[in-house]
């Protein structure tokens, strides 16, 4: 359980090894070696085992919660009131994994007795369940320096599957990584887990290196969809590839057939929260031809500046802000402010402008790619019918989308086209609501179809440990050397699926 890094100003692929408790250096290769060390011990702990201690690094966490807010602040500049919600989600979001593995109900362990009457041939025994898939490397985002960092949904998601994690830290908070991967070590050393179970490494070639690592098994991004399409191409590209669950870029429309005061501040709050910085932030937002969009001023107006999370984002926020604005038929409705200070760090006020679907259609490559950022536009439409079509023209993978409707609109079924539009392009539909503020619960689906994700799997909720599993059956094996789940004495007591002999003769009686 060590951290490895780049030296200053070095680009080397073999960057020292320094471990979080004892100041020792290894190279980088011992960082694969001991995860691939640690797998096999590590998938025995019994789900309570590492029930508990997910719930010991999430005690850890809030136990330490007021000096790491205090780096992250000074690191992202995101606000104390944002970073103390995404430590709560964070921590919380560990003992929800914890609770949801203890059981051991997620291995969905099924037994198949031998049968030789078996209808379709002589069965023999068989019994499956889902295993760890071994290494997990899991590149941290910027946006969220708690939430989908260090240990964040992808680190407890691999944890909690019984998978050794080696977290790639993100350049934008490299002093907070540091001291959670602290943090995160004495918490899992101190309940029994075994060393190499958790390390954190630094530097985009160290990260490179060790995607190509034949010891890597999984590996999962929250980023940008130009690095991630790189990154997910390498995967793949491996003398034997490896399943790349990647977190890209999303515009996550909305669509309303109305627009009062209630709904554009609402629209605006969205856009401007965290300063636009978020995956999930409404990036178009469609209303009627006609629609009285005044309030949008006052309501942006009223958003104080925000920094930016590095002078980078601030770069190229800056940059699509102009090509946004130059774009042939925008009108804008807020310009908003973009102002470096001598430190190279941007602050940003909302920009919104509005354009109607021809301009929208005529200038797509200026228009239509993500800005990560608070910038969004707004899209006049003259035919409600035509939207479903629209919408599979330009958005065709999304985090999110989302109808804004009254609710007799809702009742009568003349939106169900559209509807049925957004749930196939997109990973989470809402009605009435915005789509930032990702809730952390067992049936919440955060990600879509490409360019969303690379994978249609969930970065969010416990559905996603399912992304660091396998099916194993073992076929006539003898009791002693079934994996536990699988033996007639269960002895972690988990849920068995049990087909007895005799029941094949019975099958399509349900239709009769």
């Amino acid at each position: 359980m060590r951290a490895i890094r780049s030296p200053r100003g070095s680009s080397s692929n073999g960057g020292n090894v320094t471990n979080t408790t004892v100041n020792a250096t290894r190279p980088l290769t011992d960082v694969a070696e001991a995860a691939a060390g640690a797998a096999r011990a590590f998938a025995r702990t019994s789900p309570r085992e590492r029930g508990a201690a997910l719930v010991a690094v999430a005690d850890a966490l809030d136990a330490a919660a007021g000096e790491l807010i205090a780096i992250a602040m000074r690191e992202t500049g995101l606000s104390a009131a944002r970073l103390t919600g995404e430590v709560r989600r964070t921590s919380w979001q560990l003992r929800l994994f914890a609770d949801e593995i203890v059981d051991g109900a997620y291995l969905d362990v099924r037994i198949d007795a031998a049968d030789p009457e078996y209808v379709i041939g002589p069965r023999p025994d068989i019994r499956r369940m889902l295993e760890p898939v071994g290494p997990v490397l899991n590149f941290a985002a910027s946006n969220f320096p708690f939430a989908f960092s260090v240990a964040g949904g992808d680190s407890a998601a691999a944890l909690a599957a019984g998978c050794p994690l080696v977290v790639k830290a993100h350049s934008g908070h490299l002093e907070l990584s540091r001291r959670t991967a602290e943090v995160v070590v004495e918490a899992l050393r101190a309940a029994g887990m075994p060393d190499g179970v958790f390390q954190v490494i630094e530097g985009q070639e160290n990260g490179v290196e060790l995607l190509k690592d034949e010891r890597i098994r999984a590996a999962s991004f929250t980023g940008s969809t130009h690095v991630g399409r790189l990154l997910a191409d390498i995967a793949a590209s491996r003398a034997v590839p490896i399943p790349f669950y990647g977190e890209l870029g999303s515009v996550n429309p909305v669509y309303a057939t109305y627009a009062d005061d209630a709904l554009l501040d609402g629209f605006v709050a969205s856009v401007a929260g965290s300063a636009g910085q978020l995956c999930t932030k409404p990036g178009f937002l469609f209303v009627p031809e006609g629609a009285e969009l005044g309030s949008v001023e006052r309501a942006a107006a009223g958003v104080a500046e925000h920094r930016l999370l590095n002078p980078g984002i601030g770069r190229a926020f800056a940059q699509r802000r102009a090509d946004v604005l130059g774009a042939e038929g925008v009108t804008v409705l807020n310009e908003g402010e973009v102002r470096t200070d001598e430190g190279g760090q941007t602050f940003a006020t909302p920009t919104v402008v509005t354009v109607d679907v021809d301009a929208l259609l005529a200038n797509r490559e200026a228009l239509l790619e993500e800005s990560f950022g608070p910038l969004s536009v707004i899209v006049r439409y003259p035919d409600q019918a035509a939207l479903p079509a629209l919408h599979e023209q330009l958005f065709p993978g999304n985090l999110t989308s989302t109808v804004h409707a009254r609710p007799e609109e809702l009742a009568d079924g003349s939106l169900q086209v559209l509807v049925d539009a957004l749930a196939d392009t997109s990973g989470r539909v809402l009605f009435g609501g915005w789509p930032t503020g990702v809730s952390v619960t067992p049936a919440m689906q955060h990600g879509g179809p490409y360019p969303a994700t690379t994978t249609d799997d969930t970065s969010v909720g416990t559905a996603a440990i399912t992304r660091f599993l396998r099916g194993v059956s073992y076929q006539g094996a003898p009791q002693e050397l079934l994996p536990a789940p699988l033996r007639d004495d269960n002895p972690w007591n988990v849920p068995q699926r049990r087909s007895a002999a005799g029941g094949s003769t019975g099958w399509g009686s349900f239709a009769g």
